[in-house]
């Protein structure tokens, strides 16, 4: 299993620790994040108070990182404003109601749905003056403000150590799924600059990869 959102769920495994069947690997799951996510956004724009999530509620895995995102705001005293959007042609509907709604952030959940349309979200999110944090780093590259996610790669390499020990005999029961240990955060500057922002510094230091 190579960079599931969350195996519990969609029924790859019994649980994380004892995965109980013939499957395990490597697990995107990882609780922090979403806090994390809300206070990256809190420390780029201070006095910001509300958020929009868009998120797919068809897709099983996605679930508990709302549910994750909605108590992490509760502790930084964050509005959501929850926005479904069950297929790609809704999220142009959803950006223009967080819009309307004068949402000063936008928080896209990770979900296979916005795979390949981070171009055309960073697009409706400038149009709309909207600052954008992604689940990962390529968006960043295509116009979206901020990433912060697992490092894909070292989770990639990761699966060998599974590899080797279920070719020299393990059981996939036995073998715990493992959640990422390494994050990265990517910030555009350029985008920045069209959104009239100032990355404070202590971003940009902490920054794995900054887009000039």
């Amino acid at each position: 299993m190579t960079l599931s959102s969350d195996p519990v769920a969609v029924g790859f495994v019994a649980s994380l620790a004892k995965p109980g069947g013939n499957v395990t690997g490597v697990s995107l799951l990882a609780p922090e994040l979403a806090g994390k996510r809300l206070a990256l956004l809190k420390e780029l724009i201070p006095r910001i108070a509300r958020v929009a999530v868009l998120w797919n509620p068809d897709d099983p895995t996605v679930h508990l990182s709302v549910e994750e995102t909605k108590a992490a705001a509760a502790k930084l005293a964050l509005t959501l404003q929850v926005l479904e959007t069950r297929d790609t042609g809704a999220i142009d509907g959803a950006v223009l109601a967080a819009a309307n709604e004068r949402t000063q952030a936008l928080l896209p959940m990770p979900t296979p749905l916005y795979d390949g349309r981070a171009e055309h979200i960073a697009e409706l999110a400038m149009r709309k003056r909207l600052p954008t944090l992604y689940f990962s780093k390529h968006a960043v590259k295509l116009g979206i403000l901020m990433s912060y996610g697992p490092d894909l790669a070292a989770t990639i390499r990761r699966q060998a150590y599974f590899v080797d020990r279920i070719l020299k005999g393990a059981k996939p029961a036995d073998l715990p799924v493992e959640q990422p240990t390494r994050f990265e955060l990517a910030v555009n500057l350029k985008t920045a600059r069209s959104l009239d922002l100032t990355i404070p510094a202590t971003l940009l230091a902490t920054a794995d990869e900054v887009i000039e």
